[in-house]
């Protein structure tokens, strides 16, 4: 099967909105077994989007559209799609029931552009939406040619009915013997070159399973997709190839999955070891805190903590003493520890991280921008410090301070077993 993927919207077009869905809906096809062999971006115009369409069907088995089936003069997918096809669009009963339901509760009319959302295409399978309004379809075509898979476009809508709803439609349809089962290996402190020169010979030599590199922000991802018949030896050639890379750069792994982040990992581990944390930041202005805040549960180990920016916070919220601030300065090693010491015996917690330094642009006590100290303190410990040096603008150093933070606290603090 070789599939191509249409993203519909001049939202997209033009910028002011990012395309996830097309990434996220060539996952769930390459577990299905069904390679994508394109991408396509189109505005909510009828001529182009049917231009667009007339092109995929003519090249691909399956042609997969997202966005477009709303209640608005703009939304035209299906109606498109539908003309392009010679055939009609016919009421869903089930989603017309939840439109009336949902319209009932809420106490607004019901107008007849909402009743467009009910409408699928004629001999298709309609495909739920468990979280919007507008019905998606699966269409299989007569004789040879393409098929078309119709979703809806904003992402909480799309991403349930395209694995719960068309995924289940597609394996049905195609009968499909191998299966493509992917998995996402996650690594902060170590570049993309670096990373793939390490495992210069597995890539080389890749066949089954493949490695794909991927460089992001902050961090490297490695995608393990193995093509098998069934999920039990997919997941032995997996674990295979993973316990392999982890002998060779393991020190860098933080975690597995599409969505995974250090600070998932972080706080995950402070809750399967019951240990509590605090922080006290200067340059990272309560980002670190902002960051671990994020993630459900951190409650449980997170009491709060310090955003102490000027000197005189330093001295007047923490307590460090006014001769190692004009001593030492706060750009400094003795600044780190005692702003990580302090604030974890003012909060009682296990565990304490500090952040000062240099965002720049300028520099500070004759300090470059990008200088940075960590300072972490650990219950019945001495505290410690690391300086670092990072390049690129305030919120890059920001960032990249925080990340090497939580990598730490990372590497102390063990897995669950």
């Amino acid at each position: 099967m070789q599939a191509e993927i249409i993203a519909v919207g001049t939202e997209i077009l033009l910028g002011q909105v990012v395309d996830t869905n097309s990434a996220f809906i060539a996952r769930e096809l390459a577990g299905a077994g069904i390679e994508v062999y394109y991408h396509s971006l189109v505005g909510d115009n009828a001529d182009r989007l049917t231009g667009v369409v007339k092109q995929a069907r003519s090249r691909s088995d399956l042609v997969v559209i997202s966005g477009g089936l709303g209640p608005t003069k703009d939304d035209l997918t299906k109606q498109t799609v539908a003309h392009l096809l010679g055939v009609k669009l016919v009421e869903n009963e089930a989603a017309m029931t939840k439109i009336k339901n949902h319209f009932a509760t809420t106490g607004k009319p019901l107008t007849p552009n909402n009743r467009l959302q009910a409408l699928y295409l004629a001999g298709s399978q309609p495909l739920k939406n468990s979280t919007g309004m507008a019905v998606g379809a699966f269409y299989q075509a007569p004789d040879d040619e393409a098929d078309m898979l119709l979703l809806p476009g904003p992402p909480s809508e799309m991403q349930p009915m395209m694995t719960h709803e068309a995924v289940p439609a597609l394996r049905a349809a195609y009968q499909r013997h191998e299966y493509l089962t992917s998995r996402v290996l996650r690594f902060f402190g170590i570049g993309e070159s670096q990373l793939t020169t390490k495992l210069g010979d597995l890539i080389e030599h890749q066949t089954n399973p493949t490695i794909a590199s991927y460089a992001k922000r902050n961090e490297v991802t490695l995608r393990l997709t193995a093509s098998t018949t069934g999920s039990a030896e997919a997941q032995t050639l997996l674990d295979q190839m993973t316990a392999t890379i982890k002998e060779r750069v393991g020190d860098y792994l933080y975690g597995y999955g599409d969505d995974n982040s250090l600070a998932n990992v972080v706080v995950q581990r402070l809750i399967d070891q019951h240990l509590t944390i605090t922080g006290a930041e200067s340059l990272t202005a309560g980002e670190f805190q902002s960051t671990i805040g994020s993630i459900p549960g951190v409650s449980a180990v997170f009491p709060g903590g310090f955003v102490t920016y000027a000197n005189r916070a330093k001295h007047d919220l923490l307590g460090i003493p006014q001769r190692i601030i004009d001593n030492d300065g706060v750009v400094s090693e003795a600044t780190a520890k005692e702003m990580a010491e302090r604030s974890r015996k003012l909060l009682d917690t296990d565990l304490a991280l500090s952040f000062t330094g240099v965002a720049g642009p300028d520099s500070l006590e004759g300090q470059p921008a990008g200088t940075v100290w960590l300072g972490l303190a650990q219950r019945g410990q001495a505290p410690q410090a690391k300086l670092m040096h990072f390049a690129g603008t305030r919120g890059d150093i920001r960032m990249r301070s925080v990340l090497t933070g939580l990598d730490w606290l990372r590497r102390l603090i063990p897995a669950a077993k």
